[in-house]
């Protein structure tokens, strides 16, 4: 890549993807983490924990596509198949106002880690299969839940045509790789998601953000961020306000691209995009 040219669409500078989780634990058991700070008795059942975790699917993605569509974005949501189940209507309303339906497991709880090889293929072709048959439209992409791979997780979805895979965390930009079954596009997470300022102040994500961006921006054309919210954390008016603050101050700079992750990924294929190693990007003796 030549230096200083834009590898994104009509010259950008910088992409920006919106994912949004919409998550579901098992029947009995909560989040490991919630507002509450005592935890219940050994043996007890969360009903706080589990009601609280239960606001993604019940509101807090709605809020968040209302937020994506009132500024014209689009957006990715990653759901649990067990939501589908339980609130089919929430995953039919992602589908019909135009956002991308992508795999998240079948519930949040149920890592791959620690199956075997079938197993691990019957839980994504379980989960896969049931956000399809609720919403009608089969994803193409997939995000494990806690970002728990595997060695074969890659080669599982891309047997399953999977176009996209987001469970990584050492790469700056989203690239080809291949597997077993073919190719697929890495697509890098957040590292910095609304759940880690879940015992600060929600301004902190507002700021974590803005002065990612800024930094990109101004010192590293080429870049990619991906912003991450849970519905049932990120989708209260608590976040949800920093969000909005977070796109008006990003969509304010001129050369910003904001796909969803399908489209990222057919661009990344249609251009060829391998692997980028940081110093190719940006020679020490430049």
């Amino acid at each position: 890549m030549p230096p200083h040219s834009s590898m994104w669409p009509d010259g950008a500078r910088i992409v920006v993807a919106l994912t949004f989780l919409v998550e579901s634990w098992s029947e009995g058991k909560a989040p490991p983490y919630s507002p509450m700070t005592s935890p219940p008795k050994p043996g007890a059942t969360d009903l706080a924990g589990i009601t609280w975790s239960e606001y993604g699917a019940r509101a807090g993605a709605y809020r968040l596509m209302r937020l994506a569509r009132d500024r014209g974005l689009p957006a990715t949501f990653c759901v649990n198949a067990r939501v589908a189940e339980r609130f089919p209507e929430t995953v039919r309303a992602i589908v019909g106002n135009g956002f991308e339906l992508a795999g998240h497991n079948y519930a949040q709880d149920e890592v791959l880690p620690g199956l075997n090889e079938d197993e691990e293929r019957a839980l994504i072709r379980k989960s896969l299969d049931i956000l399809q048959r609720t919403s009608g439209v089969r994803p193409c992409g997939w995000l494990s839940s806690t970002i728990a791979t595997t060695e074969r997780t890659a080669d599982l979805l891309a047997e399953e045509g999977m176009l996209w895979h987001g469970d990584y965390n050492y790469l700056d930009l989203p690239c080809r790789i291949q597997t077993r079954h073919g190719g697929m596009v890495a697509i890098p997470h957040s590292d910095f998601a609304d759940n880690r300022v879940l015992r600060a102040a929600p301004r902190d994500f507002f700021q974590c953000y803005r002065d990612t961006f800024d930094f990109l921006y101004r010192k590293e054309p080429n870049a990619f961020i991906n912003i991450t919210m849970h519905g049932h954390f990120g989708g209260r008016p608590l976040i949800s306000a920093m969000l909005d603050e977070i796109l008006a101050y990003i969509t304010a700079h001129p050369g910003v691209w904001f796909p969803r992750h399908d489209e990222l990924a057919h661009w990344v294929n249609k251009q060829g995009i391998d692997f980028i190693p940081y110093p190719d990007r940006f020679p020490l003796g430049a």
